[in-house]
């Protein structure tokens, strides 16, 4: 009687890799934070409000993509494309309040770069400004999948871009509340 291993795909491997180094850094970023918050002139802030209705916005969208992906599974092509459009379009919304949320910063007189701006609202930035950064990536890989559903004369139904694809989603999803909390917390 032979066991057979079941084998992680090389992809997955690699997002797996990628993802422990995304992890790292976001770690080194926070713990900066903390290090800094300590030292003289650190300005205590509330995240806007706008960041909450964000954090909500991608955690639907992390129900989106599953949604998406199990349509994908089924062969429900229809629903899988409404459902990636919709989880693109989230992602988008979300920058776009995040974006919000930073010319609320400024508006309310807390500079985030630049003379006059202080250390805490440039950490935010950075950081929450890096996430943008994931999300984008992101959205670029969910829209060359997404857009080779549509333009193949023959279905090509490897479920592995797709599962790739949640798996990133998802991750940045938790990655955004982690950093929420973390911010929301230790303003």
């Amino acid at each position: 009687m032979t066991v057979e291993r079941k084998k992680i795909h090389p992809y997955k491997f690699s997002l797996w890799l990628g993802l422990a180094g995304i992890i790292m850094m976001f770690a080194g970023l926070t713990s900066a934070y903390i290090v800094k918050r300590s030292q003289p002139g650190w300005e205590s802030f509330t995240l806007p409000k706008i960041f909450i209705y964000s954090t909500l916005v991608i955690l639907v969208s992390s129900v989106t993509v599953q949604v998406a992906l199990k349509a994908f599974r089924e062969r429900l092509m229809a629903k899988y494309r409404l459902f990636f459009a919709i989880t693109a379009a989230l992602g988008l919304l979300f920058i776009s309040m995040q974006i919000i949320g930073f010319y609320q910063f400024h508006a309310s007189g807390k500079r985030m770069i630049g003379l006059g701006s202080n250390p805490a609202y440039s950490f935010v930035l950075a950081i929450a400004g890096l996430h943008i950064v994931h999300i984008l990536g992101g959205l670029v890989a969910l829209s060359i999948v997404f857009f080779k559903a549509f333009g193949r004369k023959t279905r090509n139904y490897d479920v592995v871009p797709v599962e790739l694809i949640a798996t990133y989603w998802h991750f940045v999803d938790i990655l955004w509340v982690y950093l929420f909390v973390f911010f929301s917390l230790l303003h």
